[in-house]
């Protein structure tokens, strides 16, 4: 487990994926996601099962946050894409349970990732990719230390449009002078 002061990173279980399928069916939760598409249980089982097949430093990470009433499952997060040769993984997250959003709970889980992949994993460089009109999580990933790199235009259709994506990222070196 890996803890924060608000928020805790845990394996994923079975018993978490009604909730997942939950989340990744609502266009709310999805709007700033490359997912689109209608998900199924037995689909989401799929995909458990398979990643359960993946090197353990790509499971993704259940984010909990601590309430009154003990801690709530609220998202996800995970490194995909990982490249052990040149120390570099993608970063992955998402807040499914929309109580919780706009909170800072996205933000200290993701620094939380962000030690885990530095200090436990090694890891050089951790990027992300996010639409440029998600302006929350543009602001989230500034704070925790993530720069530009630059826009791939018009890379995504969704929502019956195209739209820019930005590729953001931070090096080992940054975040420890930071940290």
């Amino acid at each position: 487990m890996i803890t924060g002061q608000r928020v805790r990173l845990r394996a994923i279980e079975r018993e978490d994926l009604p909730k997942f399928t939950s989340w990744l069916n609502d266009r709310e939760v999805t709007e700033y996601l490359l997912w689109s598409h209608p998900l199924s249980q037995a689909e989401e089982e799929g995909w458990y099962n398979n990643m359960l097949g993946r090197p353990i430093a790509e499971h993704p990470k259940g984010i909990e946050v601590e309430t009154p009433d003990g801690w709530i499952l609220v998202g996800n997060t995970s490194f995909n894409e990982v490249d052990w040769q040149h120390r570099a993984a993608e970063v992955g997250i998402f807040i499914g349970d929309k109580r919780f959003w706009g909170k800072g709970y996205g933000t200290e889980a993701l620094r939380l990732m962000l030690r885990y992949g530095f200090n436990d994993l090694n890891l050089h460089r951790i990027y992300l990719y996010v639409f440029a009109e998600n302006q929350r999580g543009i602001h989230s990933y500034n704070k925790v230390g993530f720069i530009t790199e630059g826009t791939l235009r018009d890379a995504v259709y969704k929502n019956g449009r195209y739209q820019d994506v930005l590729v953001m990222s931070v090096l080992q070196p940054e975040w420890r002078a930071n940290e």
